[in-house]
């Protein structure tokens, strides 16, 4: 009876975990159908390589918004990583069980809040403070407003996979360095973190991967502009935003550049992705 239900068991299974495999193929295959051929058309390099983006020219180049996408996320890493790894720190060696049960709780529940409210947050606080403070060209709406809302936004995934890997260094580690009379500070800078780098790491790059694929809050806050940015005080519009406000009106070879733009947005988080499982399993063949 049990090999029976186990032979019926084990294909609906199967199954059922095949269907995020085939799920990603079809999207896949579809956005490269739609996309490649005007790429082809234009010119790979020219396509990812100029900043021209006039569609009712003819003229589909992505650069500046593959630029604007990586400065958005890389200025969501230095707001995000600090507070994350100085959190996830903090939970892992330094809080009790009782701030434990509070603060992880809590900064899970970030997960929770839709984008555009933060996105909204961000219009009603941050943009009239960057504006009245700091001005630039983007009168308020410009990658730092984007890489602080971004920040808040990515702070659950960092927190969550140090933490794990944190808590992933064996104890004698830490015994150790505490019987050579080492302070739980200098255990905790010296050892725990360095055991643990390739995991934090790898939250990191997830992170950076969720703040290039974020849409509605970026494009409340980013301001918009086709332009290659010269300061961090400047507009831009990142891949995703370029996809959302356009999709709704665009036909022909406009919307196949947007398919395009698809594209390249799916092999750069392709590559993160990649990257975190390659940290992932190099900290798990070093342990």
């Amino acid at each position: 009876m049990n090999l029976t239900r186990d032979r019926v068991v084990s294909p609906i299974l199967f199954a059922i975990a095949s269907f995020s495999i085939t799920a990603l193929f079809v999207i896949g295959v579809f956005i490269f159908v739609e996309g490649l051929p005007v790429m082809l058309r234009v010119g790979v390099w020219k396509f990812i390589g100029s900043s021209e983006w006039l569609p009712l020219e003819g003229k589909f180049g992505i650069l500046a918004m593959i630029v604007g996408s990586i400065t958005v996320a890389v200025g969501t890493l230095v707001v995000a990583v600090p507070l994350g790894v100085g959190c996830a720190v903090y939970l892992s060696e330094f809080a009790s069980k009782r701030a434990v049960a509070i603060i992880k709780p809590s900064i899970e529940l970030l997960f929770a809040i839709p984008s555009v409210v933060y996105g909204f947050i961000g219009v009603l606080f941050i943009v009239p403070f960057m504006r009245e403070h700091f001005g630039g060209d983007g009168h308020g709406f410009n990658i730092v407003t984007a890489s602080f809302v971004l920040g808040i936004m990515v702070l659950p995934v960092i927190v969550g996979i140090s933490v794990d890997a944190l808590q992933a260094v064996p104890k004698v580690y830490r015994d150790g360095s505490l019987a050579l009379g080492a302070t739980q500070w200098q255990t905790t800078t010296m050892v725990t973190l360095k055991a643990a780098r390739s995991g934090i790491l790898a939250g990191v790059i997830l992170g950076m991967a969720n703040a290039i694929g974020e849409t509605m809050a970026v494009i409340m806050v980013v301001g918009n502009a086709v332009v290659m940015p010269n300061s961090p005080l400047d507009s831009v519009r990142t891949l995703t935003g370029n996809i959302a406000l356009e999709m709704g009106y665009a036909t022909g070879d406009h919307r196949q550049a947007l398919f395009a733009t698809g594209v390249v947005l799916l092999v750069m988080i392709m590559m993160l992705n990649t990257l975190t499982r390659y940290v992932t399993r190099k900290r798990v063949a070093r342990q």
